[in-house]
């Protein structure tokens, strides 16, 4: 059995154990890119490409919003949306520390913990999403039901216009 030309995460793992047909894609990670330059180095919209993004509420509880690349996430309306006073980012080491991936490379596939993940109910629509692998600089096309057949992500409407 040949290797795979891409990174073995807890990311692909969750996904091979769910039977999630997904396609792998790498690309040449820039610091502080985003998904511009990923969904550049791909050749998709940057709609379809879903950041992952750590955050926490009012007792420094982690929880994960999965946006499209080009909205951010409206903390208050989310906040309101799941019954928290506040929500802020994490810093990018609680975020590591609560994941298991560094800043970059999230996947909310195969985090350190169970944490709560919430996902913009427009994404679900689309026919295909990429979204981190588990690694910087890598990717994986997925159907987006996976969402919420496997993380049980929370459909929210969080984006900002």
């Amino acid at each position: 059995m040949s290797t795979p030309d891409y990174p073995i995460t807890p990311a692909i793992r969750v996904l091979r154990e769910h039977k999630i047909a997904f396609t792998a894609h790498l690309y040449d990670y820039v610091e502080h890119g985003g998904t511009a330059h990923s969904a550049a180095s791909l050749g998709v919209d940057e709609h379809i490409v879903v950041k992952t993004i750590v955050l926490e509420d009012e007792k420094k509880r982690p929880l994960i919003c999965l946006q499209h690349g080009d909205r951010d996430v409206s903390t208050k309306n989310l906040a309101r949306t799941i019954n928290v006073k506040t929500i802020s980012p994490c810093a990018p080491d609680v975020a590591n520390r609560h994941t298991g991936y560094l800043v970059g490379g999230t996947s909310p596939f195969g985090t350190r913990k169970a944490i709560p993940i919430y996902v913009e109910r427009s994404i679900l629509s689309l026919p295909k999403i990429y979204i981190n692998g588990g690694k910087r600089g890598f990717l994986v096309g997925i159907a987006p039901e996976s969402l919420s057949r496997v993380l049980s992500a929370v459909a929210v409407d969080a984006a900002t216009a």
